[in-house]
């Protein structure tokens, strides 16, 4: 399955956060998108999710306009892990992360089957089901966002979109987490994950994209697109790269009980 954008344009306010962007990714790929603040990257992927309309252009679902695609289908095919995503309310973990299946279930059904497989194996994934009867407003920061990773990884959808998922985890989880998005794309699906680590981006995501000011600048292997000159001119930073530079590189233990 393909998700793409061809000429795309967002605005928010009557103000343009996206400008002409087109860019593609397939089932199997395992995509940064990176770039300064306000460069548009969760736009774009509210956009790539169908949740804004395009001012502009259009989006592809496997060659078909994603707006003509029923809300179900849609619902199905592409999940959304947003970069905020408070819960209000005291719903038990495991009930919170079932919601992810609700796109496959008819009106007044509960899970049952496989989709009851498909919410354990999203918790075991995420290391969450020791918190399977918590209320959701009881956990941390960090359990919070494992557990919307499991809401999400339980829909089973083949195009995941991924906003920031590790900034609220510790290195520890923060490895745990990139090394569960680069095997879901290593089983066939299609991966698109903000990040503002670098790090991780360039460890984990073999190919990049980067975003200036509403616009796509750069596309390709992320060494490439990480280079010098991009990271001066987007960001305004220049880097050194040291081989003894202090990054998390493995995990070097379980702890699949702890916060």
């Amino acid at each position: 399955m393909r998700l793409a954008a061809q000429g795309l344009g967002v605005s928010l306010d009557e103000a343009r956060v996206v400008a002409d962007a087109t860019m593609s990714f397939a089932a199997g790929e395992f995509v940064a998108l990176v770039g300064p603040n306000g460069a548009g990257k969760s736009t774009l992927l509210r956009a790539l999710a169908g949740l804004l309309p395009p001012a502009t252009g259009r989006v592809l679902l496997d060659g078909r306009d994603l707006a003509a695609i029923p809300l179900s289908e849609r619902a199905r095919a592409i999940a959304l892990l947003p970069q905020a995503a408070p819960v209000h309310w005291p719903i038990r973990v495991e009930r919170l992360v079932a919601l992810g299946r609700l796109p496959h279930l008819d009106a007044f059904h509960r899970p049952a089957g496989a989709d009851r497989e498909a919410i354990a194996r999203a918790m075991a994934a995420t290391r969450v089901t020791h918190l399977a009867a918590r209320p959701a407003t009881h956990l941390s920061a960090g359990e919070r966002a494992r557990v919307l990773l499991a809401r999400v990884l339980a829909t089973g959808a083949p195009i995941l979109l991924a906003d920031e998922p590790v900034a609220a985890l510790d290195p520890y989880h923060q490895l745990q987490v990139m090394e569960l998005l680069a095997a879901e794309a290593a089983r066939g699906r299609a991966v698109l994950v903000v990040l503002h680590d670098l790090g991780l981006a360039s460890r984990f995501c073999p190919r990049a994209l980067l975003m200036s000011e509403g616009r796509v600048v750069a596309d390709g292997p992320t060494a490439a697109v990480l280079s010098d000159a991009h990271l001066a001119a987007t960001y305004g930073i220049r880097v050194r790269r040291v081989a003894d530079w202090l990054v998390p590189l493995a995990r070097v233990a379980e702890r699949d009980q702890t916060p």
